[in-house]
């Protein structure tokens, strides 16, 4: 018998939410509705210096405004050090992670991904060099390519060794990695349906190697087109996308529909967003979310 549907939608409160974050959010919230499922609101603040003060509450509220309910308590990753200590405790146990000394300026030459990202050369995988001091802690990937099924992308697999090289759980600053503190959470609250970005679509491997080295459950994952502006950028705080607007929230619902395959009837026309969400839940299917990313349309 397979698990009831449990959802989730995970900002970071680093500014309010914009068209881009509405889309994902829309489309887990669809998701977890069309299955008869719970949708649960996790706020991704662990990044503790990047995030605005009462951000996160905005973004309830912004989230709330747009008939986005969820269905539990917010987690908030602030608050769970503990359990992300206990992770890497365990990691530590089984000797899946190290210590690293490496600096950014130390790892200026090391090969990159076609993003840009550096693929680390396992320079302290054997040890720390003579009179250098542990600054982050790496988790250990094998050279076999990891396959993962993506409802919308298909089918992907990516060689954790080759493209991205022992990645970081623990950083300099003391702080635990997002990749670690997702995998956790996602156990803790139980999700079984992960419905996000498609710029997080290659951080799945990652997770779900961590996933298997902690003995977690691994989601069923999905990952929607992005929203770009002209300049065919992501929408986000770095390219000053403005936040959701709080008058003709219909339309701007509207224009997430449509992005996501779903455009609404013509009787519709003018609805605000809980008719608009109840048409969505009564017709989703993700197989009509499309692959390429959307340019935003200006504010109504």
């Amino acid at each position: 018998m397979n698990a009831p549907y449990i959802g989730r939608f995970a900002p970071s409160p680093t500014g309010l939410l914009h068209v881009g974050s509405l889309v994902a959010a829309v489309a887990s919230w669809l998701d977890a509705r069309a299955a008869g499922g719970r949708w649960l609101v996790r706020m991704e603040d662990l990044d503790r210096p990047r995030c605005e003060p009462g951000a996160a509450d905005a973004i309830l509220r912004q989230l709330d405004a747009y008939g986005l309910y969820r269905d539990g308590p917010v987690l908030y990753q602030s608050q769970r050090d503990d359990a992300y200590a206990a992770a890497l405790d365990a990691l530590n146990a089984r000797g899946a992670v190290y210590p690293c000394a490496c600096t950014r300026s130390q790892l200026a030459q090391a090969p990159r991904t076609h993003e840009g990202d550096i693929i680390y050369p396992g320079t302290c995988r054997k040890g720390l060099p003579p009179g250098a001091g542990a600054r982050s802690w790496r988790v250990r990937v094998t050279d076999a390519n990891l396959h993962v099924h993506d409802r919308i992308q298909g089918e992907l697999q990516q060689n954790l060794a080759r493209e991205v090289g022992d990645f970081i759980v623990r950083r300099a600053d003391g702080l635990f990695a997002y990749q670690l503190a997702v995998v956790v959470d996602d156990a803790f609250q139980g999700i079984t349906h992960v419905v996000r970005g498609a710029d997080l679509l290659w951080n799945t491997p990652r997770q779900r190697h961590l996933q298997t080295l902690l003995g977690l459950p691994t989601p069923a994952y999905a990952h929607v087109p992005l929203v770009t502006n002209a300049a065919g950028q992501k929408l986000s705080k770095q390219t000053l996308a403005p936040a959701l607007p709080e008058t003709g929230r219909g339309a701007v619902l509207g224009q997430a529909l449509a992005t996501l395959g779903h455009p609404a009837p013509t009787d519709l026309e003018g609805a605000g967003p809980a008719d608009l969400l109840e048409w969505a839940s009564a017709h989703w299917q993700i197989e009509n979310v499309p692959l390429r990313p959307a340019i935003a349309n200006a504010a109504p």
